[in-house]
């Protein structure tokens, strides 16, 4: 069995030592050859190994030995070799040693005599520390810090012994006169240490006399000082008024650690504001102050963790948080954006929003690689900024806009998605935003972008100027028809040998360029490709970011162009007056389709038109055709109402997720409130006031009432043995992202003293236990709580198994008691998440996610199958399921504003969900 030491040392398994070589060496006069085989012989021992032969050699050679390295390996060396025999008493050569201790506590040299005292403190054998307590206490005393300091740790370990209080009665009277009299800081932490563990109110007495120089003590003496605070408040909850003065007092110590510690102790001893309130200042000074990104990330998790509780104290100091947005790191200004975007009022929103542009700004720079992914998630903030309060959106809308041909497709999306959403939800600025969206439409390079763009303008172009503005850009973006040309020798050759087609296209690209003077110009460049066999056509042909994106064989965006363009002709149709002109731009946008159509079906590109694409086309023509009043209402009119129901269901479902979040408690109808307006405010400071209305206020209000999780405990409690073993046990598993702790109940049914009851376990698969098993002895009927704590490395199936094993008086034969096995599940890791739909199709694209598998299942309906899956998996369905089923990525489902099959939620209408 492993052995546990102090000391963690690497120990290569495939070439072991062989205990005669080690004696030589250690018989031997050459020191480094000495040192060496201490390194061995400890590795062996904690690896399992006996070793007895080592011991005498050990005894005769090393331990008269001067070197310092020589006698730190030996202080190892006996504290993991076995000192007791089967019966718990000292082996008789373990007198060896005592003298030997005993001359190293009296050695002129002070690491000696440290190192020495040290080791004393994991001794737990009486009969070996006994002789020795006379030297422990004479240096006590000693002119050097380093041994006083480890002096009085050995103290504290040997009075914390079964028989300390018998063998060294008079400690903490001792330790009390050192602390009065101590300098080295280092040495009075651990005196108050050692009466704070041993002699509770000795410490507190020596606190409160000295309370007015907590401040002017060492940083050490003040964490213990904190943590005694602590221990005494939780037992006595009255007395935490005059602690709380302390407390608030060490806010202004240099010690940033000190100042951490303090503002955790007060939040959690007092709810008062102003308690809290100083709280989260020194939480806002430590983000600002400290570099180290760990440390800022640990001050916004407790800062997430007090705007849970303390929201409305929080809400005055937003701008201190956001002034963490200046650290370059990603996940520091994440987690500051999640704070703050809980923290938004109208009293600070435009603060806020004017915080956010300016970040955005910064942006543009181009100093840090990781701008694009930062301007990303800014634009998601302020999104979610106008979405709570709709009137800044007309602050920053036009900002965000032009990013919409950002090299960084993920924040052209978020913005595209931002407008769509602002313009159907401000009407006001819907005429601005298309106007803006028709100037700035050219600069888009991303298809995804291009279809949102598209679908807004298909939707909200509303007056004639709008209509004919819209229809003007799309075809200024797509150039001149057709899309190719094809030579005339060429036709000749696809007549006579179909078999040997050769085609020459030339490509081109048209944008609108900025002169010196402002005024713009187009920029055409044209490029040829030449498929085998090579043949030259000249032709000078211009396009736009349509134009070049559907040459390079998107025609999903040509189908949407079609859509855009039917959905703006039928407009046209009730806004203009003249049918002339509502013909001549019907015919135009017919000569596009079937240009589309023509380019798709030709072999210059390397894939052809896709069937649904193809469909999609072909029925925007026959509607340009033939129209009839139904269609036109589902053109015109159904898709815009899809999308606000839309809206409606995400503000529904973001509405219930907060309320699912807030917390839920009730208060007993016999639960006792304190009015603290009559009680006596004699003596009470304003804190103390304060606190003990928030105390009542919680116990009113339930929060002090946690039962609501009862009834789930009780359903996860595993019974390990039966109701006739001699000891029952059972155990409470719970499972938290990758750590397992198991709480596990012993009780002792028997009428005899059991000892050295240990609760050994083993694990199955990727689980590992993280701690090693501790001895207890259990009294007669009596029970005892040991936790277990496992590591996960892999969310697969694994198993827990193990025994009990415990000795009596009357038997020395260990009896071992088999265990249940526990059974960890692959469903206890799993919990129902939250994915915004850009987040999830970025996953969706980076990992292979989709796996075919065959379902054998009696369900028959869709949904009915889904629900079953969500429940059986612990999963959560991303997409509203009210009203109009749900997208499986590979089914066959029917857009209802297409009326056509396969768009998989790839056509414009995805969004609006009408499936």
């Amino acid at each position: 069995m492993e052995k546990s030491c102090s000391l963690l040392v690497h120990f290569d398994k495939g070439t072991p030592a062989i205990a005669n070589e080690i004696k030589e060496a250690l018989e031997g006069n050459d020191m480094p050859a000495k040192i060496d085989a201490m390194m061995k012989a400890i590795m062996l021992l904690l690896n399992g190994e006996t070793l007895p032969q080592l011991f005498i050699t050990i005894i005769r050679y090393v331990l008269p030995s001067e070197d310092h390295t020589i006698q730190k390996l030996l202080l190892l060396y006996l504290e993991i070799i076995e000192k007791t025999d089967a019966k718990g008493r000292v082996l008789p050569e373990m007198i060896l040693i005592c003298q030997n201790l005993r001359n190293n506590l009296q050695h002129p040299n002070e690491y000696i005599r440290g190192v020495t005292l040290r080791f004393l403190c994991r001794l737990k054998e009486t009969e070996i520390i006994e002789p020795l307590i006379p030297s422990v206490l004479q240096n006590l005393e000693h002119r050097h810090p380093f041994i006083r300091r480890n002096a009085i740790l050995a103290v504290m370990s040997i009075y914390k012994l079964p028989q300390g209080e018998q063998i060294l009665g008079d400690a903490p009277d001792m330790i009390e006169k050192v602390l009065l009299t101590e300098q080295d800081q280092s040495a009075k932490r651990n005196a108050f240490l050692m009466l704070f563990n041993c002699a509770q109110d000795r410490a507190i007495n020596y606190l409160l006399t000295h309370i007015e120089r907590v401040s002017e003590w060492g940083d050490m003496l003040q964490m213990v000082v904190l943590e005694l605070i602590r221990k005494v408040c939780r037992t006595n909850r009255g007395e935490k008024g005059k602690y709380i003065k302390i407390i608030i007092s060490l806010l202004n110590v240099p010690s940033t650690a000190v100042i951490y510690e303090c503002a955790g102790t007060l939040v959690s001893l007092s709810s008062a504001p102003t308690a809290i309130r100083a709280a989260a200042n020194t939480y806002c000074q430590l983000l600002l102050s400290q570099s180290d990104n760990n440390v800022k990330l640990i001050v916004l998790d407790r800062l997430n963790e007090l705007k849970s509780s303390h929201r409305d104290i929080l809400v005055d100091l937003i701008m201190d948080v956001l002034r963490a947005l200046s650290s370059p790191n990603l996940d520091i200004r994440r987690k500051t954006l999640d704070i703050v975007l809980d923290l938004i009022t109208p009293r600070n929103i435009n603060e806020v929003v004017l915080t956010l542009k300016k970040e955005v700004v910064k942006t543009q720079s181009g100093e840090l690689e990781k701008n694009g992914e930062y301007r990303q998630m800014l634009i998601q903030a302020i999104h979610s900024c106008a979405i709570k309060f709709p009137e800044v959106a007309s602050t920053v809308v036009h900002l965000l806009m032009d990013f919409l041909g950002d090299s960084n497709v993920g924040s052209a999306v978020d913005v595209i998605v931002f407008v769509r959403e602002i313009i159907e939800t401000n009407p006001k600025l819907r005429v601005s935003i298309i106007t803006r969206l028709l100037d700035t439409f050219y600069q888009i390079r991303a298809a995804r972008v291009c279809t949102c763009a598209l679908w807004i303008i298909g939707e909200y172009c509303l007056s004639l100027s709008e209509v004919g503005s819209g229809i003007a850009t799309i075809k200024q973006c797509l150039g001149e028809l057709p899309f190719y040309s094809v030579s005339e020798e060429e036709e000749a050759t696809e007549s006579s040998k179909k078999d040997n087609q050769v085609n020459s296209i030339t490509l081109s690209s048209k944008r609108p360029a900025i002169l010196a003077d402002g005024t713009y110009a187009t920029q055409s460049a044209a490029s040829e490709t030449t498929f085998s066999p090579p043949t030259l056509v000249q032709g000078s042909l211009t396009s736009g970011n349509l134009r070049t994106l559907l040459l390079t064989g998107d025609f999903f965006l040509g189908a949407v162009v079609a859509c855009t363009l039917t959905k703006l002709l039928l407009r046209l149709e009730e806004v203009q007056q003249s049918k002339v002109e509502v013909n001549k731009e019907s015919t135009r946008a017919l000569l596009i389709m079937v240009s589309m159509l023509q380019l798709g079906q030709s072999s210059v590109l390397p894939h052809p038109i896709d069937n649904d694409s193809y469909d999609r086309i072909v029925l925007c023509i026959r509607l340009l055709c033939n129209t009839g009043d139904e269609i036109r209402k589902i053109w015109l009119q159904s898709c815009r109402q899809s999308f606000v129901q839309m809206l409606s269901e995400k503000q529904l479902q973001e509405t219930q997720e907060i309320k699912a979040k807030a917390q839920i408690s009730h208060a007993q109808p016999d639960d006792l409130i304190d009015f603290y307006h009559l009680k006596s405010r004699k003596g009470m400071s304003q804190l103390e006031l304060e606190d003990a209305v928030q105390d009542d206020l919680k116990r009113a209000t339930g929060e002090f009432v946690k039962d609501g999780d009862d009834a789930n405990k009780l359903s996860r409690i595993l019974q390990l043995t039966g109701f006739s073993d001699p000891v029952y046990a059972e155990a409470y598993v719970t499972v938290h992202h990758y750590d397992i702790v198991l709480d596990v109940t012993v009780i002792n049914r028997t009428k005899e003293t059991l000892q050295n009851l240990c609760l050994e376990l083993a694990t199955m698969g990727d689980l590992k236990l993280v701690e090693r098993p501790q001895n207890y002895t259990l009294a007669p009927e009596s029970s005892k709580q040991i936790k277990a704590n496992i590591k996960v490395s892999s969310t697969e199936t694994g198993v827990i198994f193990g025994n009990i094993v415990y000795e009596t008086s009357n038997v020395h034969e260990r009896t071992v008691v088999v265990l249940n096995d526990i059974h960890i599940d692959i469903m206890d890791y799993i919990s129902p998440a939250v994915c915004g739909d850009v987040a999830f199709r970025t996953m969706w694209a980076e990992f292979e996610w989709e796996n075919k598998v065959a379902v054998n299942t009696v369900i028959q309906d869709e949904k009915d199958f889904l629900d079953h899956i969500i429940k059986s998996t612990n999963m959560k369905c991303l997409t509203a399921p009210t009203g109009w089923g749900v997208w499986i990525p590979g089914s066959q489902l029917v857009c209802k504003e297409c009326i056509w099959r396969g768009c998989f939620g790839e056509c414009e209408h995805r969004e609006t969900g009408r499936w």
